[in-house]
């Protein structure tokens, strides 16, 4: 049996990249799975596809709720959704800033909040969100990513302490800059591509960008029961970008 066998997960933004993998590899291990997410084309090998806009509050409210009708309850969310941002301080305007948040946070409140009362029935509930090394690292030209980031790992610990007395655990990861697609579009607009890809690399200490594999397993061990003494905490999947401080060899 699977460590996930006999649960029922929802992944938002699960068509591509860190939702996908998160979503193939919860299957694997013995999930159904549902994706909601704004892609036409469903991915294969889903119990479930829901295209939702997890920007609109009455469409988040149905997709939740003809999710976990066909997965008969709901007992993961993963809320991995979220649009990107570049530029500092002055670089955003308001509107900007409001569509990112609105996405990235407000969006991930939406989602917990349709799902909370199937949640609430199930006897090994997680929520897992999906945070950034923006969130606790200073990145440059990352400044409106980064609040909304940094706004969804204080959320995960909030969220954590408010919904212990209802059995449901929260945690957050932590990827470092992932190889997926979002990140492959950032770097097909910039003027040299292949320097850039390999400046991100170097920035990892462990010299290489992050894989969506890796991230889906972090986010496999927090949603499952063998966590179900962890809530309230972030795991990093960076390459050491947070925690560590390398002396530069001459």
């Amino acid at each position: 049996m699977g460590t996930h066998e006999g649960l029922r997960a929802l992944i938002t933004g699960g068509a591509s990249g860190i939702g996908l993998a998160t979503a193939r590899r919860l299957r694997t291990e013995g999930a159904q799975v549902a994706v909601l997410d704004l892609a036409a084309r469903a991915p294969e090998d889903l119990d479930c596809y829901v295209r939702a806009d997890i920007g609109d509050d009455a469409s988040v409210t149905a997709a939740v709720a003809e999710a976990v009708s066909a997965l008969g309850g709901l007992d993961v969310l993963v809320n991995n959704a979220g649009i990107g941002a570049q530029g500092g301080i002055e670089d955003n305007g308001d509107d900007e800033w409001h569509r990112v948040l609105d996405i990235n946070v407000l969006g991930l409140v939406r989602v917990t909040r349709a799902a909370l009362p199937a949640l609430r029935a199930s006897a090994n509930a997680a929520v897992v969100n999906i945070s950034s090394i923006a969130a606790t690292a200073g990145l440059p030209q990352r400044a409106l990513y980064s609040a909304s980031k940094g706004a969804v790992l204080s959320l995960t610990r909030a969220m954590a302490a408010d919904l212990l007395p209802d059995g449901i655990r929260v945690n957050a990861v932590n990827p470092g800059t992932a190889d997926t697609p979002w990140v492959g579009r950032l770097l097909s607009k910039a003027d040299h591509p292949d320097a850039e890809y390999a400046a991100l690399a170097a920035r990892q200490p462990h010299g290489r960008l992050v894989s969506a594999d890796e991230v889906a397993a972090a986010v496999a061990y927090l949603a499952s029961p063998a966590a179900a003494s962890t809530t309230g905490s972030a795991l990093a999947v960076d390459g050491g970008m947070d925690g560590l401080r390398l002396r530069k060899e001459n």
